[in-house]
């Protein structure tokens, strides 16, 4: 019998473990050669080097087939939506939504938008969905303080971004049934996102301690926080030490965004009035691309090979109206700004998105109560008037298999 027994233990053992060296294999075999292994549920990655090989203009998924073209502009003030006709520049509906609207969200599926409303300093916050064939709105779901929201790679689990708490909430994708958390005690201000090309991470700006936060979706923990500057190549600029000569570097990072082959991050900071350049797999900031006046919103073009930086125009979050606001172009290859546009009599350019054809850059005007509409061959400017505060709209419909979140970050 003593001799028995841990037989049978070796066995089981030995089984597991040809068991697990099975699935590898399996896994393995199904992947062709030298492709990205992703997380289990995760669409497949068809480019390697261009992770945004499946949002090209005009590529649009049979589950947007019907939406309207329309941008959803969430007034933060107003707590309302303004509902813009793409084709003719018109406000044709405006509709109430809960508390301090923030952003637009499309679902994993494509099906629903969804209205984050984080009700700032209340507990009242809530969730719209929105049905993009009518644009009509559905019953709210209360959930507690959605500033933003994001979408696990597998499209399982909602990602409310619990700012005020310092957490991330993980929910039912789909009845918002809250799951578990994920705490976030060292990134104060926890804000925008984007995702490893694998689906294993996804790296968090931390607003209001100039920090980038990265987190394991696998084993749900925060891996590392970094601090980023724009002074990052200099002594003690990133442990906090104030060397001689060196004046104080505030940060406020906003959005961030992977580049084509993932191994780049760039994160927009409103205080350091440019773009961070972080490595993803060391997670250490290289590189530092100046552009405009609080630097915020982060959006691709259409064929992955530029950065649309918008430039809220004021560093600070309550700004004025008719501020230094602009956009930047970042070539992608070079890391290299390539173009300015200003806005006429100046303005305020926060979140938004790129037309389906990839012909117009949609921002809200956040200060200047109105919308504009950019043209991406010249950068000329046309403006719609909205309500109160507009935040981070959302066009749509848009090209791609499957969205993460925010105002329409899809692959």
């Amino acid at each position: 019998m003593k001799l028995f027994r841990p037989l049978a233990v070796v066995l089981a053992v030995a089984a597991l473990a040809l068991g697990a060296a099975t699935q590898r294999a399996s896994a393995q075999a199904a992947a062709p050669a030298g492709a990205i292994a992703t997380v289990a549920g995760m669409p497949p990655v068809p480019d390697r080097n261009n992770l945004y090989s499946e949002t090209v203009a005009g590529r649009l998924s049979p589950a947007v087939a019907g939406a309207l073209e329309r941008v959803y502009v969430p007034n933060r003030s107003d707590n309302t939506v303004s509902v813009i006709d793409q084709a003719t520049l018109t406000v044709v509906d405006t509709f109430k939504v809960g508390m301090h609207p923030q952003h637009v969200v499309p679902s994993w599926d494509l099906q629903t938008l969804w209205v984050a409303n984080n009700a700032e300093g209340r507990a009242d916050g809530s969730l719209t969905p929105i049905d993009p064939k009518t644009g009509k709105p559905g019953k709210a779901i209360p959930v507690d303080d959605p500033y933003n929201l994001y979408w696990s790679p597998d499209g399982k689990y909602a990602i409310v971004v619990a700012e005020a708490h310092k957490r991330l909430d993980f929910r039912d994708a789909h009845s918002m049934k809250f799951e578990f958390s994920i705490p976030t005690p060292s990134c104060d201000g926890i804000n925008h996102a984007d995702f490893s090309i694998d689906g294993r991470h996804v790296l968090f700006t931390c607003e209001f301690d100039g920090g980038l936060a990265k987190i394991d979706l696998v084993n749900r923990r925060v891996v590392d926080t970094i601090r980023l500057s724009p002074a990052f190549d200099r002594a003690g600029a990133m442990d906090g030490k104030k060397m001689p000569g060196m004046k104080a570097m505030p940060g406020m990072p906003q959005d961030v965004r992977a580049s084509p082959d993932g191994k780049l991050f760039f994160v927009a900071d409103m205080m350091a009035d440019g773009v961070h350049v972080v490595d993803f797999e060391s997670f250490r900031q290289v590189g530092f691309i100046p552009t405009g006046v609080g630097a915020h919103g982060l959006y691709p073009s259409r064929d992955g090979k530029s950065l649309y930086v918008a430039n809220r125009g004021s560093n600070k979050i309550r700004g004025s109206a008719h501020g230094k606001g602009s956009v930047s172009v970042i070539d992608f290859a070079t890391r290299k700004v390539v173009a300015n546009w200003p806005i006429p009599g100046g303005g305020s350019p926060d979140m938004g998105n790129v037309s389906a054809d990839g012909k117009y850059l949609w921002l809200s005007g956040r200060y200047d109560h109105e919308v504009y509409r950019f043209d991406a061959a010249t950068g000329a400017v046309d403006k719609v008037k909205v309500g109160r505060e507009p935040h981070g709209l959302a066009v749509w419909p848009q090209p791609g298999r499957y969205s993460l979140g925010h105002t329409g970050n899809l692959r």
